[in-house]
């Protein structure tokens, strides 16, 4: 009589096992993707609220988002250009070498090798309809990962109304505080540019009242030198002649 325990059986069994769990998991990921999708673009929206000083915890998402215009700029020209900010993917199109740019050693200072040619813009209007705030996505390489935040800026295109990263893996307790409520609670009121240039940086230590260029510097992370140096240089980067500062200056004369 043939041994049912034979290792072709077990085999078999085995096969099948996986062939089988194989189709469970890709049908659940399958009917997921979309849930998945739509908790990612809620997450997004959350996070572009919270830099901004504008999420209220308990409601709806959606409903406080819908005071945001949403618009697609040139990053070239510093005018805004027409298309659908809600089809656009701005890490997919940094990574085209048709919709973005190769940046050289001396400008890629955040480290992150292509510029997209168009990035994303968040706009919140007054009651009056001029201009409350402005969040723009940044993102640059810390110790171990690419952090992606945003940061808004006051109405005079100048002032920090607040900066928040969404997606990041630097070391927890250390580069990791990028997301500690009280280090974010700095930066409201740091002013940006000093004479053109952008002087925002994060200083190695605290920040003593009353010190040279205090409005321009914000504490460094304790234990993470590297995390602090990466976030300076993607602030100014992204706040820089290679990334949004064409536009702040077009919209601050009307002409974006």
């Amino acid at each position: 009589m043939a041994n049912k325990d034979s290792i072709g059986k077990t085999l078999g069994v085995a096969l099948l096992l996986c062939i089988v769990c194989s189709v469970v998991v890709s049908t659940a990921a399958v009917k997921l993707r979309p849930l998945q999708q739509i908790n990612k673009d809620i997450d997004r929206k959350r996070n572009i609220l919270l830099a901004a000083g504008m999420y209220e915890k308990g409601q709806s998402v959606d409903e406080q988002f819908a005071a945001i215009d949403t618009r697609l700029v040139d990053l070239q020209s510093g005018q805004f250009v027409e298309g659908d900010p809600s089809s656009f993917d701005q890490r997919k199109a940094a990574k085209d070498p048709s919709r973005s740019i190769k940046l050289s050693g001396s400008e890629d200072i955040a480290k992150i090798s292509r510029r997209e040619n168009k990035a994303l813009v968040y706009i919140v209007e007054g009651d009056n309809g001029e201009l409350d705030k402005l969040i723009l996505p940044v993102h640059g390489y810390g110790l171990w990962s690419t952090l992606y935040g945003f940061v808004a800026l006051e109405d005079d295109l100048n002032t920090v109304a607040g900066l928040g990263f969404y997606d990041h893996a630097e070391t927890p307790g250390l580069g990791g505080e990028v997301d500690n409520p009280r280090w974010k609670a700095i930066w409201p009121g740091k002013q940006v540019y000093k004479n053109g240039e952008v002087e925002l940086a994060l200083k190695k230590g605290t920040v003593s009242q009353g010190e040279t260029n205090a409005s321009y510097r914000v504490d460094g992370l304790a234990g993470a030198t590297l995390t602090s140096r990466g976030v300076t240089n993607l602030v100014q980067f992204w706040l820089g002649e290679n990334g949004f500062q064409p536009f702040l200056e077009n919209y601050k004369r009307g002409d974006a």
